[in-house]
């Protein structure tokens, strides 16, 4: 891990970044070390430019010198360049790769938009509710899709953390910060699997190790909204 940093793996990210979370648990599972390089918020370092000249966003995966770039698919070249190490982190069969893939988009297209709304981008009250009821049903949507892949094993990928759990278990230091600021989304009475699915993700020692402390995340949700409110035209 991270401790024992490996100069030939370097990866630049931001410590809230769900994105960057996806590629530190990757490492973690496939016991890759690595340095994290801590870029800092409202700036770009001339690597960070230099490596993903066309989107400039973290993560950025460095390995020999050459970088990977967009989380999901940093998460895959992990699993597939340390193939022999640690935890596999994509399904072995082709139809179970495309099926996991496909839901990992639904998660950053559905779940981590009306999250983002439901926390950041509301302008009314009525606003919040309804970007809260989406991210619910999103939710609840995982909650059947994990009944039927997972198996009755603990995780998306079976007895191990995966590729769909990493997508979608990197939100979740962000929706407990929320929880704590009055937004309630991991409802054990409407999605007591993935309120199950969370726990044990939560603490598995490759998650445990890097996952944002809740309080910290909670306290810089509110200055990130303030920020991002204070950017927008007045309402109308």
């Amino acid at each position: 891990m991270a401790a024992s940093a490996n100069p030939e793996v370097k990866l630049l990210g931001i410590w809230f970044s769900p994105f960057v979370l996806r590629a530190r648990i990757a490492l973690n599972l496939k016991e890759v070390q690595y340095q994290f390089l801590e870029e800092q918020l409202g700036t770009k370092s001339d690597l960070l430019l230099e490596s993903n000249p066309v989107y400039k966003k973290m993560p950025v995966l460095i390995h020999e010198g050459k970088p990977v770039c967009e989380s999901l698919i940093i998460v895959q070249y992990i699993d597939d360049v340390w193939a022999g190490s640690g935890t596999t982190l994509m399904p072995t069969d082709a139809y179970e790769r495309a099926i996991h893939r496909f839901w990992t988009v639904y998660v950053d297209d559905k779940l981590y938009s009306s999250f983002l709304d439901s926390i950041m981008r509301y302008r009314t009250d009525e606003a919040k509710a309804e970007a809260e009821e989406q991210a619910v049903a999103a939710l609840q949507l995982l909650e059947e899709t994990f009944d039927k892949i997972s198996k009755g094993k603990p995780f998306f990928g079976g007895d191990t953390i995966g590729y769909l759990d990493i997508a979608l278990g990197s939100f979740l230091g962000w929706i407990r910060a929320a929880e704590i600021n009055g937004l309630k989304l991991l409802d054990h009475a409407r999605i007591p699997l993935l309120c199950a699915w969370a726990e044990k993700f939560c603490n598995n020692e490759a998650v445990r190790a890097v996952i944002p402390d809740t309080m910290k995340l909670a306290e810089f949700t509110k200055v990130l909204r303030s920020s991002y409110q204070n950017r927008l035209p007045p309402a109308k």
